[in-house]
């Protein structure tokens, strides 16, 4: 078993941490506000302030799963950037095996509505995903092996834009297809939880790794689907010809690797979802 912090008890922070701890790992959880999870170790401390990291000794495995509180490249440079860095300087002298750090597919600039996988260029187009970037090299040149993992869009409970959209009867572009790519926050632990079982048995692991699903879909498909299931009208088709069309993201290199999708698209996901209650 191993000792594990994870910097980021967020929504799939939590998820990994309660699935470790109830694995027999020694889980600790880093969170700006005092919380409880199950056979978890809460640590309080803020990311941006570096005299509030205070980490046990002896960990051997990092996750890394920031998130800022508002949007644009000043947030981002601060939470992610800076906030990685912060944590890494806490933890100068520990001899971590591996550290996982959580980016986001946004780093792939793609709008061709082209197949991506982690051998394609990393162009980004907003200021944002270029922070997350620069973040990832930080992470890649630190004392320990790193391990990145681009999320496409998470959604599980509780994340409701698509069916809020549907209710507001938002139109939505149908030609060109606009290509969305998710993963089921669910997914999204058990990808991280199933990597690091794979470093603690000695396999070896990619530098960077897409979490996706295995279906890239149309987003008016997606919208059309959500409608049919809630008993409501479908919402508005639109042509805009200027429009981009997004990637298709493509997860072959964790399937590969030997990870099982609990829901595999976007169907099983939400239909799951649409189970729970707000």
């Amino acid at each position: 078993m191993a000792k594990i912090l994870i910097a980021g008890c967020g929504d799939v922070g939590s998820r990994l941490a309660t699935r470790l701890a109830a694995e027999g790992h020694t889980v600790f959880g880093l969170r700006r506000a005092p919380f409880a999870l199950p056979g978890v170790t809460a640590l309080s401390g803020d990311v941006t302030d570096p005299d509030s990291l205070r980490f046990p000794a002896g960990l051997d495995y990092l996750f890394v799963l920031l998130a800022p509180g508002e949007s644009g490249e000043a947030a981002y440079r601060h939470i992610y950037f800076e906030g990685t860095r912060h944590v890494l300087a806490a933890l100068v002298g520990q001899r971590l095996r591996r550290v996982f750090w959580i980016s986001s597919t946004s780093v792939y600039g793609q709008d061709d509505g082209s197949d991506v996988d982690e051998t394609s260029p990393t162009e980004p187009a907003s200021a944002t995903a270029r922070v997350l970037l620069e973040s990832e090299a930080l992470v890649r040149t630190a004392a320990w092996p790193a391990t990145v993992v681009r999320f496409a869009g998470i959604y599980g409970a509780g994340r409701l834009r698509l069916l809020r959209w549907v209710e507001a009867a938002k139109p939505v572009t149908a030609e060109p297809p606009q290509w969305t790519n998710r993963i089921h926050a669910d997914d999204a632990a058990g990808l991280l939880a199933f990597l690091l079982a794979q470093d603690a048995r000695g396999v070896a692991l990619a530098d960077t790794y897409i979490g996706t699903d295995d279906e890239p879909a149309p987003q008016h498909e997606v919208l059309d689907w959500l409608a049919d299931r809630c008993g409501l009208p479908r919402v508005p088709q639109v042509r805009a010809p200027a429009a981009g069309r997004n990637k298709r993201l493509r997860n072959a290199r964790i399937r590969t690797l030997g990870y099982r999708f609990r829901y595999p698209d976007y169907r099983s996901g939400y239909a799951a979802v649409l189970q729970q209650p707000d």
